[in-house]
């Protein structure tokens, strides 16, 4: 078996039935996932990265131009981390994410705590509930946040939320502090979470819920996806508080506005369309 490497620095053996089956969720045609996977499975070499391996698969996916939204697909989780380094466009991102599950959000609120006053990432309302939604966002692979993350957050929820009880019959009363990553959380993490009460969200769990799961039964993909767009272009989104796809989709004068290069108006909003639609 040939041995590669992982953003972690891990040494596992190379599977070819994971990487055709990533391949697969990016709705290219069965021929095309069989032929970049044949391809590079002869171009292995034991000590390759996965790095190295993505960049390959994302490259041969990017040259089929009559289907830009598989490449899209194919650099999801990359494309989340475009979003850096700031991590102001994650937590509108996580926000628009908890408008779909019919929360009211509001991003960027400071509340006075019971000993000090906090910056919530993300608060998150219902009819019944209200929730403290805190976003760690990280701009590199292999990132996994350890069990002080839950510990610390944990510890600013129960500030809240025992001023909260000094303000009874006020509005705001906080339930659940919940955690959204863009990469992993630590076994340790996890468990004092489950523990603790916290309700944590990755990019892999929970298992049918995770961030990647949300992503794709919504068809909220970011605007970082498009392979339409170059960098600098990306950057004018973000740096107007546009994050998703859908924005483009549901604004048909948005590229004007945002004085996008006319001759590529059609492939970006064809390319939007594609990944705009829920799985």
């Amino acid at each position: 078996m040939t041995k590669i490497i992982k953003y972690s620095g891990k040494q596992v053996d190379f599977e070819i039935d994971k990487l055709i089956k990533s391949l697969r969720k990016t709705e290219a045609e069965e021929q095309v996932i069989q032929k970049i996977a044949s391809e590079i499975q002869s171009k292995l070499y034991n000590g390759i990265t996965t790095k190295k391996i993505y960049q390959m698969a994302y490259n041969m996916l990017n040259k089929n131009k009559q289907k830009p939204c598989c490449a899209s697909r194919y650099k999801l989780k990359k494309a989340i981390m475009e979003f850096g380094p700031s991590g102001f466009p994650f937590e509108k991102f996580v926000a628009k994410i908890l408008d779909k599950e019919s929360f009211k959000t509001e991003v960027g609120i400071t509340l006075s705590g019971y000993c000090v006053s906090h910056e919530v990432d993300v608060i998150a309302k219902n009819n019944t509930h209200h929730y403290m939604v805190e976003c760690k966002f990280h701009n590199r692979q292999g990132k996994v946040n350890d069990v002080k993350i839950p510990l610390y957050i944990h510890s600013r929820f129960l500030d809240l939320k025992k001023q909260c009880k000094i303000n009874e019959g006020k509005e705001l009363k906080f339930h659940q502090g919940w955690i959204y990553t863009n990469t992993r959380f630590s076994s340790d993490a996890i468990q004092f979470g489950e523990c603790a009460g916290l309700k944590l969200v990755s990019w892999d769990y929970p298992k049918g819920k995770s961030l990647k799961d949300q992503i794709n039964k919504y068809g909220l993909f970011p605007i970082t996806s498009l392979t339409t767009l170059t960098k600098k272009e990306k950057q004018v989104f973000l740096d107007n508080g546009y994050v998703l796809c859908k924005d483009i989709c549901d604004n048909q004068n948005l590229l004007n506005e945002l004085n996008i290069d006319k001759r590529k108006h059609k492939k970006i909003r064809d390319n939007a369309k594609d990944l705009c639609k829920s799985s």
